[in-house]
């Protein structure tokens, strides 16, 4: 993103944020408003986070389930209990692109269970799906959900062969906390290597703004709990206590031309408003690239989102306009 540009929606957010003490967002599709999605269609320390670029363990596998031709296994991606993944793929035919699953919980909670109806569903469609967990915000602070994530999807390339997987060909779904994370993967670097487009649901892609939203006299009470869950994915500092830490988890700062087209969706009164996704719509416009924002009424979060009528449809058209044939 332009430095002017940058500077420009840095400035406007901190002027509020700055005003301010200290004081973390979800995703589920059925965790309730602070959740991760489960419909049976689609319808380590803060100093110590490791790289993406860091080595990658082979895969280790737990019992597999099938269903209807299709494969699944657990594997571990890393040392610590969260780093964890289930994969589905079908072992025969073409390779297949891949869907990778993030899911919510203010970045302190949730788990990837409560998107394994989601992956069985969007693995029936025909996709490698991998729903990934990642360590929590009270384990280790940012940017080790990103590196987490980075790391799995790193892996799964690797492995492509193993899991009859196109490594060239893959989309990350995140939602509400979740979505943050896969907006940041989105718009790490000039781009990642096969990344065709990255999915928010009521994604988070503004912590400054969740922070500032939060610090407003007339906050709600999942505006300040929003605000507090972003400080701890901090490692407990405030924007201007720790400005690198959150200019690094704000994906509108790092929108180059290389970065994936992305789409997301909001209720256009929920507490992680609209006007976030506008805010790096702006900044992905100015690189060229595309982002789609779809507004629906009320004030339903993530998993209320997904199932509102027209958006799960939609967010399946536009995975399979970005991956091509199955």
């Amino acid at each position: 993103m332009k430095r002017a540009a940058r500077t420009a929606i840095g400035t406007a957010v901190l002027a509020v944020a700055t005003l301010a003490t200290p004081a973390g967002a979800n995703a589920a599709v059925n965790q309730g408003a602070a959740g991760t999605p489960t419909p049976s269609a689609p319808a380590a320390s803060p100093s110590a986070s490791p790289s993406p670029a860091a080595q990658q363990p082979s895969p280790s596998p737990s019992p597999s389930r099938r269903a209807s031709g299709i494969k699944m296994r657990s594997y571990a991606y890393g040392r610590h209990p969260h780093q964890r993944m289930d994969v589905w793929w079908h072992p025969t035919g073409r390779p297949r692109p891949a869907i990778f699953l993030v899911h919510g919980g203010w970045w302190s909670g949730g788990s990837r269970l409560a998107l394994t109806s989601l992956s069985r569903s969007y693995a029936r469609l025909g996709y490698t799906v991998v729903n990934v967990d990642y360590r929590l915000s009270g384990v280790a602070s940012w940017p080790a959900q990103r590196n987490d994530v980075i790391t799995a999807i790193e892996l799964v390339r690797k492995h492509a062969r193993r899991f009859n997987t196109d490594a060239n060909r893959y989309v990350v779904l995140g939602f509400s906390a979740g979505g943050h994370i896969a907006a940041s993967v989105g718009t790490y670097g000039n781009g990642r290597p096969g990344l065709r487009g990255v999915v928010g649901i009521s994604p988070v892609v503004s912590p400054l703004t969740a922070y500032s939203d939060g610090e407003d006299l007339f906050a709600t009470a999942q505006q300040r709990r929003l605000r507090d869950a972003a400080v701890q994915l901090a490692g407990g500092c405030t924007p201007t206590e720790c400005p690198d830490t959150w200019s690094s988890m704000e994906p509108a700062f790092h929108a180059s031309p290389g970065d994936a087209p992305l789409f997301t969706a909001h209720s256009e009164r929920e507490f992680v408003p609209p006007y976030q996704s506008e805010l790096l719509k702006q900044a992905l416009g100015e690189v060229g690239v595309p982002m789609t924002v779809k507004v629906v009424p009320g004030t339903g979060h993530s998993s209320a989102v997904y199932r509102h009528p027209g958006v799960s449809a939609s967010v399946q058209a536009w995975i399979a306009a970005r991956l091509g044939r199955r």
